[in-house]
């Protein structure tokens, strides 16, 4: 399972969707002028990212159901 290229494009969908997510949480913390400028940005990017990630994800289960 771990050497499907399917797989690994949904592991590193969610890590994308989670390095976008800290570096939200990063400016929403240190806040100022990076916050302002960049915070809405970053959640649009988030939500598109999760929606692709889940949107992946739910095709792997789709895909692999008959494979077991």
């Amino acid at each position: 399972m771990t050497f499907d290229p399917f797989f690994i494009v949904v592991i590193i969908a969610v890590i994308a969707v989670v390095v976008i997510l800290m570096f939200g949480l990063g400016g929403f913390a240190g806040g100022g002028a990076f916050n302002r400028r960049n915070s809405n940005k970053l959640m649009r990017m988030r939500i598109i990212a999760q929606f692709i990630a889940v949107l992946l994800i739910l095709a792997y289960v789709y895909f692999m159901k008959g494979t077991g």
